[in-house]
């Protein structure tokens, strides 16, 4: 599950998770911040940042 939430309840909302029994290892993964827009960045595990690019090719149906 992906939640996103406001950062002065991000604390609040993870306790709730990790509190049931399928959300005990919840963790937060990332931040949303106001540049630069309209692109998602990733830090790799080198401590890079890169550009996460659209999907290409034949859009999938995600079954969640």
């Amino acid at each position: 599950m992906l939640a996103i939430v406001g950062r002065e309840d991000a604390d609040k909302v993870l306790a709730a998770m990790r509190a049931t029994r399928y959300g005990e290892e919840s963790v937060i993964i990332g931040e949303v911040v106001p540049a630069p827009v309209g692109r998602v960045l990733m830090k790799t595990s080198i401590g890079s940042t890169r550009i996460v690019d659209v999907l290409m090719g034949e859009m999938l149906p995600r079954i969640c």
